[in-house]
């Protein structure tokens, strides 16, 4: 639609308060690991290609854009070279990308160097795939940084994608950058270099990270609740950040996305889909029963999760194996944290009185933990289940090597009859040098005692410990989960 100059221009100009030379406002000053893999490609990519940062709404994307445009400007990058703009606002929707390009060259003139655009909710713009593919072969000069909190803009135009873009994967905030982002001071935390390190310590060494994580546990109990997007986790009242995400969810994803990028019209029907599969996270769905419970054809049940999971706000875990064996098998869905199933079902902080709710919410924060990070190592997960029914709720697999988790969220120390599956599993794969155990309570750490001699030794970890471990690691940017040696 052709949209007058005039209306444009200022618009912009307020969306780039640098080229006034203005500093963005209300900036955080505390960076995310993304921002440094984002950084490295924006300043010295290792192959020309555009840059997609992809995750849920919320999460941050555009933060971690402006952060990146502040620190080129301040390593001396002309200000004028550096454009933002987001296609969720109506003017530029209306007008067109290459109407805001015009409108930028008009209004500030091109200087030495590479220029810098940065484009916020991308699947909004039209033919946007080959756009890119237009722009990384014939204009070397230029880079390329977008978001999406769906994924049409990555499936739509494949073909003429394809080796066009790298993308980032923007998960939530980790309880350790929640933690930080809160600022909560957490003294005496050891770090480790690697988990496997932790079958070589002490009984008074686990009795000293017993000690010292104690007051973890109510923080990340916090965490579960108000989850990890970085708006909702600073609002000080939880009623207030679950009305906050629930909006977010089932007003501008479920009601406005899902019929603007995906063209859903029984609208209804979805967001039935979705509170079905909030009151079930991290269970394994059979789509008959669904089907079933919610009066909806399996058809479009399925269509509804592919494009949850479209969204970001649903993963799927398929069950361990290859080929045949996972062809008509069922997955395990997991949300995308932990906090939308509170918010979307309204139970304020009641699920951490809950013992099935908060195990289910323990569950899939290690989940997304581990997804986020595995992301650079191509890790695949699954879980696991034998003919006796005996499950094991995590597997993830590197290379040749297999790294069986158990959560087990109890009062009571875990003992071998409380993972059976886990030794099931260890037992039948040679590939298995280690198994972990996520626990509860800070005292419930060590190697799990009581099993045969010649059996995989099992470490148990509190889920909180080992949560904040993996999520300093991520800021550090070096891998704790295998063996220490694999850098993301």
């Amino acid at each position: 639609m052709k949209i007058d100059k005039d209306e444009l221009i200022p618009v912009l100009s307020q969306f780039n308060p640098w080229w006034r030379k203005e500093a963005i406002p209300d900036l955080p000053s505390w960076k995310r690991s993304p921002f440094y893999e984002l950084l490295e490609w924006v300043v010295n990519p290792p192959t020309h290609r555009a840059v997609m940062l992809s995750g849920p709404r919320q999460v941050g994307k555009t933060t971690l854009v402006l952060q990146t445009i502040d620190q080129l400007i301040k390593d001396g990058v002309p200000a004028t070279n550096i454009l933002y703009v987001t296609f969720d606002h109506p003017i530029f929707k209306l007008a067109g990308l290459d109407a805001v390009l015009e409108a930028w060259r008009e209004l500030e003139p091109k200087l030495d160097g590479p220029e810098y655009l940065f484009l916020d909710e991308a699947q909004f713009i039209r033919d946007f795939g080959t756009w890119v593919k237009h722009q990384i072969d014939f204009f070397k000069s230029r880079r390329i940084v977008f978001t999406g909190s769906a994924m049409p803009l990555a499936n739509s135009g494949q073909e003429s994608g394809v080796g066009r873009w790298h993308t980032l994967q923007i998960s939530t905030l980790s309880f350790y950058e929640y933690l930080q982002i809160k600022k909560i001071l957490i003294p005496n935390i050891p770090s480790i270099s690697s988990l496997k390190d932790l079958f070589k310590y002490s009984s008074a060494e686990f009795y000293r990270i017993s000690e010292a994580t104690q007051v973890l546990i109510g923080h990340f109990h916090e965490y579960l609740v108000r989850g990890g997007f970085p708006q909702t986790a600073l609002v000080e009242s939880i009623p207030h950040a679950q009305r906050l995400l629930r909006e977010d969810i089932i007003d501008k994803v479920l009601k406005r996305d899902m019929t603007a990028l995906f063209g859903v019209r029984r609208v209804l029907e979805l967001e039935q889909t979705f509170i079905y599969l909030c009151m079930h996270d991290g269970g394994i769905q059979d789509l008959a029963t669904l089907s079933t419970n919610l009066g909806i054809p399996k058809p479009t049940v399925q269509n509804f999760i592919n494009l949850l999971e479209a969204t970001h706000l649903l993963y799927r875990l398929p069950p361990f194996g290859y080929g045949k064996e996972i062809l008509r098998a069922r997955y395990k869905l997991y949300l995308a944290d932990p906090a939308i199933a509170p918010a979307i079902l309204m139970k304020g902080k009641t699920i951490l009185e809950d013992s099935k709710s908060l195990g289910n919410a323990v569950e899939t924060t290690v989940f997304s933990h581990l997804a986020a990070h595995s992301a650079t190592n191509h890790a695949r997960f699954s879980y696991w289940k034998d003919s006796k029914n005996k499950e094991l709720d995590l597997v993830v697999e590197v290379s040749e090597e297999l790294i069986p988790l158990e959560v087990k969220y109890q009062s009571q120390v875990t003992q071998p009859k409380d993972v059976q599956g886990l030794i099931n599993f260890c037992r039948e794969r040679v590939s298995v040098s280690n198994g972990y155990i996520l626990t509860k309570a800070s005292q419930d750490i060590g190697l799990l005692e009581d099993i045969d001699s010649s059996s995989t030794p099992i470490m148990r970890i509190p889920a909180s410990i080992f949560c904040y471990w993996l999520g300093e690691s991520e800021i550090l940017r070096k891998s704790i989960l295998f063996a220490g040696d694999l850098h993301l």
